[in-house]
């Protein structure tokens, strides 16, 4: 705002006057339309660097960050370090319902898994096994009809160049290759495999295998070259729709990875001395096959469910919203608990599946899905005991103390505040 003329100068020869006055010894307090004049003190605060040099010159260089507690002051510190790490402990501790909620699920699967599921035998009615494994069978069955499966494996669309029944095609021999073994030993067969190796021969027009002695064979199959497809959208399709032929044949799609047991030629198993590949053939041989996967992935997936929903109600009874209490992520920082919980309903099934393989002496019993299951949760649970736990816990108690010096520092600034409205506060 721009001063009026006649204002020009005003401040000035007030100022003066105000000073005139007090030298004279006149004070200025309580007159009419005159302010007291107060002033501030000044003091002066010394850079950073200037207080390290004044530490350095009093006490030296050499001082432990100790040596500025008493031992009273150390006891309590480590006190406190103590309480936090119990804190961030208890976070991750399971009360006993947390162990009811896993063992109980565990247990359930695997009565599921004896009483239900049940070991798959040759009948003359077919493959028969437990009541929800014949369940599942007759599911497939019925979801994939007899003759439509027969035309459909006899039509061109579904013709796969690495579908040899014998060695009558072959280029180079293939041991165990036959009607029976041959959807175990090519690696376009396996449900998981066969996306990449399936479709890899489909456009190469190759046939992929891993015989009977554990030899990784891949040969061009001239006799079925009108079966490539140069278009990898083209091949991807004709591999599933080939799948789907296969799998309700009375010798059907193998177990996922069940033909990398071929290479295990090792062991001395039973009274035959049979190796580990010998086993798992005999095992396709009876039945252990995609299907029968299928219905033991079952009781594994009621563990699951069961655990995550208990954990759910669980979390909603202590006063947790619905949204933090949903079981999807294993991030422990979100649910501390879950994990482990998965671990120990796997690891119960786990065991009383393998007392069962020990108490009947028939690899049939062994319940493939569940160990994969035992295998991951052992994995990410140690994986958390040996490297995550560790970790976390130093950042929980880290985050707790800077969270005490932050309080400590508003403080100290709110005192600063305080201390320039009195003091001319001047940095050097």
């Amino acid at each position: 705002m721009v001063k009026r003329p006649d204002m020009v100068g005003v401040d000035e020869r007030i100022s003066e006057s105000e000073s005139l006055l007090k030298s004279l010894g006149y004070s200025l307090t309580g007159i009419p339309g005159v302010s007291s004049i107060q002033e501030k003190k000044t003091i002066m605060i010394p850079t950073w660097e200037e207080l390290c040099r004044e530490a350095e010159r009093s006490v030296g260089n050499s001082t432990k960050l100790e040596m500025l507690f008493t031992e009273e002051e150390l006891h309590v510190n480590e006190k406190a370090i103590k309480l936090l790490n119990e804190e961030f402990n208890a976070l991750h501790r399971l009360d006993k319902f947390d162990l009811t909620i896993s063992a109980a699920a565990g247990l359930l699967g695997a009565a599921v898994d004896i009483l239900l599921v049940g070991i798959p035998q040759k009948t003359p009615d077919g493959l028969k096994a437990g009541p929800l494994s014949d369940y599942v069978r007759q599911w497939f069955d019925n979801k994939f009809p007899e003759e439509e499966m027969n035309k459909l494996a006899n039509s061109k669309v579904s013709k796969v160049p690495y579908d040899a029944q014998d060695n009558r095609n072959t280029s180079e021999y293939v041991n165990g290759l036959s009607a029976y073994y041959h959807r175990l030993l090519t690696l376009g067969h396996d449900p998981l495999l066969g996306l990449m190796f399936g479709v890899f021969d489909i456009m190469t027009g190759r046939m992929t295998t891993i015989d009977k002695t554990g030899k990784i064979l891949s040969q061009v199959m001239e006799n079925y070259a009108d079966r490539k497809e140069s278009d990898i959208f083209a091949a991807i399709a004709k591999q599933i729709i080939h799948f789907k032929s296969d799998i309700t044949t009375s010798m059907g799609l193998p177990v996922p990875l069940m033909s990398l047991f071929n290479l295990l030629q090792f062991g001395s198993i039973g009274e035959a001395e049979q190796t580990v590949a010998e086993i798992v053939q005999g095992m396709y041989y009876q039945g252990y096959d995609f299907i029968h996967f299928c219905s033991m992935s079952l009781p594994t997936m009621l563990i699951e469910v069961i655990v995550r929903i208990g954990y759910a109600f669980k979390r909603i009874k202590e006063g947790h919203s619905i949204k933090e209490s949903i079981p999807f992520s294993l991030n422990r920082e979100k649910h501390s608990k879950l994990s482990t919980m998965l671990f120990i309903g796997h690891s119960a099934a786990t065991a009383v599946n393998a007392g069962k393989i020990y108490f009947t002496k028939n690899p049939m019993a062994i319940n493939y899905p569940q160990w994969i299951a035992f295998a991951k949760y052992s994995y990410k649970q140690l994986k958390w005991c040996l490297l995550e736990k560790p970790e976390l816990s130093d950042v929980y108690v880290r985050g707790a103390i800077y969270d005490e010096l932050n309080i400590i520092y508003d403080e100290i600034d709110e005192s600063f505040q305080e201390l320039a409205e009195k003091y001319i506060v001047v940095i050097s």
